[in-house]
């Protein structure tokens, strides 16, 4: 009989660490390693050379930072993302750093040990319910010969197109966030990321290059014609508040002249 798969387990949470050790063991695993950091996960990786790398998203040092290192300096090892997280950024984040699962933590125990023997077969572990955001991604995503052209532009996922259209057309955060189903600062979260891929300094350098760079496909052009009316619309708010405020200074400084007459 061979030796169990191994696996190091990274998690900031000690409880929930104990827990999938348990639920791993009990599925046929053997857990060489704990950690709490990423900083951790990446050393103890090197020294174990796990079958897996089992990462929290969102422990001290990033997850997903840790999975980058961990797939660089050890391509023979999968690693799988273990989060609460159903953000897009994070999916997508996750998989282009190089990881071959993505598993949400409401998974019972006996489906994940049951998901990471799949990934020991050479499957991917994703929940059906975030594949088809996936292969959404895939369907929206430009042509290969607008890339060089757009490669910025093209970085951004779906979402993050969504909360900019949705800012452009002049809501809020809060309201956003309220359309979205999502919490005011996973709003602040996709404007930040849109922002360090764009390299813009604020939103409106953002609205800008996304209405000039983005890429002509079918998806695109439908995007960037609402971005564009959204831009347009934006612009006209400011330029009537402007006026007001002009029609406001005036009024103010006529009734100060008559009282003071």
């Amino acid at each position: 009989m061979g030796r169990p798969p191994t696996v190091v387990i990274a998690d900031d949470h000690a409880p929930i660490r104990a827990h999938i050790r348990e639920s791993l063991e009990t599925g046929g695993f053997l857990v060489c390693a704990e950690a709490a950091d990423a900083r951790a996960a990446i050393e103890l990786a090197g020294r174990f050379k796990p079958d897996i790398a089992l990462l929290d998203i969102h422990m001290p040092g990033g997850g997903i930072q840790a999975a980058g290192a961990i797939n660089r300096q050890l391509p023979d090892t999968s690693i799988v993302m273990l989060t609460y997280s159903r953000e897009d950024s994070d999916l997508f984040d996750s998989l282009r750093a190089g990881a071959v699962g993505y598993l949400l933590k409401d998974t019972d125990s006996e489906r994940l040990a049951e998901s990471l023997w799949g990934v020991i077969a050479g499957q991917a572990a994703v929940p059906r319910a975030l594949v088809l955001r996936i292969l959404d991604e895939f369907r929206t995503r430009p042509p290969r010969r607008f890339a060089r052209q757009s490669a910025v532009v093209s970085k951004l996922s779906s979402r993050e197109w969504e909360v900019m259209e949705m800012l452009g057309q002049g809501l809020s955060t809060d309201e956003v966030a309220r359309r979205l189903f999502v919490s005011p600062t996973t709003v602040r979260v996709h404007v930040s990321t849109v922002l360090r891929k764009l390299r813009v300094p604020d939103s409106e350098s953002a609205f800008q290059v996304l209405r000039k760079q983005a890429p002509l496909t079918a998806g695109s052009v439908r995007r960037k014609r609402r971005l564009t009316r959204a831009l347009a619309s934006r612009a006209r708010r400011g330029r009537l508040r402007a006026r007001r405020q002009r029609v406001s200074s005036g009024s103010m400084a006529t009734a100060r002249k008559s009282s003071a007459r």
